[in-house]
């Protein structure tokens, strides 16, 4: 029996030895991953290699290659038919100020999104998938821009420094053992819905590299994103689908890149002219009338994975001569590099996220969050005479009125039906249990007719009241993918129902739910306050609820200008930003200014110190000071510092947002603050050197609550005094 059994050993184990033998390179996980997927592709067919660049592929079977990749999304929330957990839209993430905070919440949608995937779960067009559709990195210069909530700013480096997180958290940190692939879109200069699919931006390089780019040069080469979507818009004339500058030159050469670009969702098939393919009337950009050469064109330039259009159309093109099977490879070798980063061509146990289980979806801690980032986000704009916090023993009856204060409050797209939502009306009915009357009406809806019944229900509840809190806002029939607004006033006949409610009882806190800007100026001229609370996502009524009652101290900061009116504001069509957009340019007078929020604190700023100069144009310029709660109550503050170039040979902005923090202090105390900014950070673009360059000089430093409340003033000189032969402009 030993000696069968030994014989038994040896031949199992020379079964096992030639098994291994046989094991395709592919699946070594001990070879490097370029030796692996060169292993991969020779096995391929032509058919199956476009195979692999539809993202909806269903993988290779013959080969035990699954389907990895899929339309997933996770832009607050991972989009499943299972219930998920639902943060506020990214634009309340960017209030809050606080990355740390959006890079835990990235690692508990990336957790959920991989518990899903796991679990072989159904997404919304496909089974789930470990390629996640987010996030969405676009800036918001217009403030029209239908797309606001789905963004994190109208700034650059604020913008640059949520995309980082977010990535980050999203992936996890370790590139060759990813929990998901981050597909940061839409690249690029991409933030007008109206005509989206075939318009065509004109931007100059100098607007191009430093305000519309620098976002995404963080996202590549900070935050190592995975994948990048083209978007439908031209630049100058080419399409971002088949921009060989912009997905090349730009994105591969001048960083670095070596995941994969897909384009968005029909824009290959756009190129030839028609409608996109989820039955779209509006015209496409007619670049090609040939759909083969289209596709070829795409990959050329590099754009390395579609739908079906790929599948279908690449195989024709190499073999009519468009493309070179050479050139396909790379574009096949762009997407399995990602493939096996995320260990989807890999034993699952090899994995370090394969025990996920579905006990991770909307997990108690997870709830919490949720809760928490709606009560960050939340930004006092407005609180006259502090009629903010309510005082509960001073209280007894409360009227919710209007079209955000019931449960049709707006949660934003990207997310599916919400399991969970806590409207204003619940939320204040749980925090003050039976001891306070909460009455509700809708007054008017978001954008319908005015109901005479229920708005004299409005008024006579308004009356009853102790306090009104008055919800208004926008919904997707407001702003939304594929459509833009046409000013920036409360929609519908909110403003009506805003006077007559005020008229009835002045003690009125209105609650703005919305995502871009609105300019209610005869709020900010009458109403004693204001709170703005986003798409504050499934408990933004209990958020809401205590930061009226002071459980919560508001302490977010705006992402965006507020202006009072479209006034000064360019048309959509100027791409220029230093023609009147943003902070950085805009000369008017806001509703409210870039960075501004309030507390039920106060706090001051003091002894700033900075970097003696001159700094070289390789060094650092080091900033310090003190803020303290001089208040009575804890409260956050998000010290915020700019930068202005005194002069120089070309205009430069008003001010530039360098580095800031959130704090929370209590009341009573101090906190140093220190901010180190590199040089090289205070560079402008040279058109005739291609190039970002430092010019010498005096550069002011200001450090404000927002950017019209500067508290503290300083300056540094950099380098030598100018030099240049060209008079410097004084800014």
């Amino acid at each position: 029996m030993k000696l069968f059994a030994s014989v038994l050993c040896l031949c199992l184990g020379g079964v096992m030895l030639a098994q291994n033998s046989q094991t395709p390179a592919f699946r070594n996980t001990k070879l490097p991953i370029e030796e692996r997927i060169t292993d991969l592709i020779g096995r391929l067919s032509l058919e199956e290699k476009a195979q692999q660049l539809n993202h909806l592929n269903q993988g290779i079977p013959r080969l035990g290659i699954p389907m990895w990749g899929g339309w997933n999304q996770t832009l607050h929330g991972v989009w499943s038919k299972q219930p998920t957990t639902l943060f506020p839209a990214p634009i309340a993430m960017g209030a809050t100020w606080d990355p740390g905070l959006v890079h835990t919440v990235a690692e508990k949608m990336s957790d959920e999104a991989r518990a899903l995937y796991n679990a072989r779960a159904d997404g919304p067009r496909s089974r789930h998938g470990l390629v996640f559709r987010s996030p969405v990195i676009n800036i918001s210069r217009d403030p029209r821009w239908g797309r606001i909530q789905e963004v994190f700013s109208e700034d650059p480096l604020l913008t640059s420094r949520f995309a980082v997180a977010y990535i980050r958290g999203l992936q996890g940190d370790d590139i060759n053992h990813l929990k998901l692939a981050a597909t940061v879109k839409h690249f690029a200069v991409n933030n007008v819905e109206t005509g989206r699919q075939h318009l065509s931006a004109a931007v100059d390089e100098r607007n191009l590299f430093e305000y519309w780019l620098p976002h995404w040069r963080a996202a590549i080469m900070e935050g190592h994103a995975q994948s990048v979507m083209s978007s439908y818009n031209a630049i100058n004339g080419t399409p971002d689908a088949v921009n060989h500058y912009l997905l090349t030159d730009i994105l591969r050469k001048k960083w670095g890149f070596d995941g994969f670009v897909t384009d968005d969702l029909g824009a290959v098939h756009l190129l030839t002219g028609g409608g996109n393919n989820r039955n779209s009337s509006e015209p496409g950009q007619r670049w090609s009338e040939d759909p083969v050469a289209a596709a070829a064109e795409a990959i050329k330039a590099g754009n390395d994975s579609d739908d079906a259009e790929f599948e279908k159309n690449l195989p024709l093109a190499v073999k009519q001569g468009l493309l070179t099977e050479k050139e396909l490879d790379g574009a096949v070798r762009n997407v399995l590099r990602v493939g096996f980063r995320l260990g989807a061509f890999d034993p699952p146990e090899a994995s370090p996220y394969a025990r996920l289980s579905m006990d991770v979806v909307r997990a108690p801690e997870h709830l919490e969050l949720a809760q928490k980032l709606a009560a960050k986000s939340l930004t006092l704009l407005s609180n006259r005479q502090s009629f903010l916090p309510l005082h509960r023993d001073a209280v007894h009856r409360i009227a919710v009125i209007g079209p955000a204060g019931g449960e049709e409050y707006e949660t934003g797209n990207y997310y599916g039906t919400p399991a969970h939502k806590t409207s204003v009306v619940a939320g204040l009915k749980q925090l003050l249990g039976d001891s306070v009357r909460v009455d509700f009406a809708q007054g008017v809806g978001f954008v319908e007719q005015v109901n005479g019944e229920e708005m004299e229900k409005a008024i006579s509840l308004a009356k009853q009241a102790d306090v009104v809190i008055l919800c208004l806002g926008t919904n997707a029939r407001v702003e939304a993918e594929g459509h833009d607004r046409r000013g920036l006033d409360l929609p519908g006949y909110q403003e009506n129902l805003l006077e007559a409610v005020f008229a009835a009882n002045p003690k009125t806190a209105v609650v703005l739910m919305n995502a871009g800007p609105i300019a209610s100026t005869w709020a900010q001229d009458h109403v004693p306050a204001i709170l703005e609370a986003w798409y504050p996502g499934e408990f933004g009524g209990t958020a809401i609820a205590r930061a009226l009652f002071g459980m919560d101290n508001p302490g977010g900061h705006l992402p965006y200008t507020v202006y009072a009116s479209l006034d000064g504001v360019p048309p959509q069509n100027e791409y220029d930003v230093s023609k009147g957009y943003t902070y950085m340019y805009f000369k008017g007078v806001p509703l409210y200014p870039f960075g501004h929020g309030l507390s039920y604190t106060r706090f001051e700023f003091s002894d700033l110190k900075v970097s003696p100069g001159p700094v070289t144009q390789n060094g650092k310029i080091s900033i310090s000071f003190d803020v303290q709660n001089s208040g009575e109550l804890t409260g956050s503050e998000v010290p915020q510092l700019y930068t202005h170039q005194r002069a120089s040979r070309v205009a430069q902005p008003i001010k530039s947002l360098r580095a800031f923090e959130r704090i929370e202090l209590k009341a009573g105390e101090k906190r140093h603050v220190e901010f180190t900014v590199p040089v090289k950070d205070l560079a402008y673009y040279d058109v005739t050197r291609h190039d970002f360059i430092v010019e010498p000089g005096i550069f002011d430093v200001m450090i404000g609550a927002s950017s019209d409340d500067i508290r503290l003033r300083g300056s540094v000189r950099v380098g030598a005094a100018a030099t240049a032969t060209k008079s410097p402009v004084k800014n």
